[in-house]
């Protein structure tokens, strides 16, 4: 069904064919919208529509994009499969996450290499056997950005949850036991950090066959606290962004050092 009404554009985020590139940055809150655009050369607002806000611009004269998705699962579901119908294909999360794993500090950055789905979204795409991993090549020059630009970052598997405070106070919630008793099963098995849409977007994208990654700030780290480790708090974005940046850049050359070869 046409909810548009043969306007052109795609319901939720208002952006039809042509209005995006190839390559898109997705960050959670639309307020960072304008200001990982800023690193785009002459960057224009396409849409401003709910959660989601669009703005396209050009990194080493190739078109980009960058769209908020607002929080968890459903929200980044619609903006990826709304993207890719107006012809995009490469996709980097960049936003925020909360450390778990005892090495992981504020101001660090994650690199995702998968996500535990204990999310509600992309059970409505795959059987929950199917993993929720990034696609290698997004991963690899995410993390190799991260290298470049000499940031502390860590590599690995993220927790995607659709209950931010199921996380952060487990114990007042009716499933407690449960929620307790995952948690301590995902640290045992080294998971770097929680936050709430990689899961869907990894799986969304296996299943519509595009590039996806995903590469978090550090907010802080609730079990460095637990520990009585120092567990410093920052809210400051523009570390992740930096890496973003530098990834979709390094994705452009390999992209067009491909196209040159063939």
């Amino acid at each position: 069904m046409n909810y548009s009404e043969g306007s052109g554009k795609q319901y939720h985020i208002d952006v039809k064919e042509g209005e995006v590139g190839k390559y898109v940055i997705l960050p959670g809150d639309p307020k960072r919208c304008e200001k990982i655009a800023s690193y785009f050369d002459e960057p224009k607002l396409i849409a401003d529509k709910r959660e989601y806000v669009t703005y396209t611009g050009y990194l080493d004269g190739v078109k980009v994009s960058v769209t908020s998705t607002g929080i968890g699962g459903p929200s980044a579901a619609i903006a990826l499969e709304e993207l890719v119908n107006c012809g995009a294909d490469t996709f980097v999360r960049v936003g925020t996450c909360g450390g778990m794993d005892i090495n992981v500090k504020g101001g660090d950055v994650v690199v995702a290499t998968g996500a535990i789905r204990a999310e509600g979204t992309s059970k409505e795409y795959a059987p929950i056997e199917f993993p929720a991993v990034a696609n290698f090549e997004v991963a690899s020059l995410l993390t190799q950005a991260s290298k470049d630009l000499n940031k502390d970052y860590h590599v690995g598997v993220v927790q995607c949850k659709d209950s931010f405070y199921g996380q952060h106070s487990p114990e007042t919630k009716p499933v407690s036991n449960e929620l307790l008793n995952k948690w301590d099963a995902w640290l045992k098995m080294g998971c770097l950090a929680s936050e709430m849409e990689s899961a869907a977007l990894f799986i969304v994208g296996s299943y519509l066959k595009v590039r996806v990654g995903s590469v978090f700030l550090v907010v802080a780290n609730q079990e460095r606290e637990k520990a009585g480790l120092e567990n410093k708090i920052v809210h400051d974005t523009e570390t992740a962004i930096e890496v973003a940046i530098e990834g979709i850049r390094k994705l452009i050359k390999a992209d067009k050092e491909r196209e040159d070869n063939k």
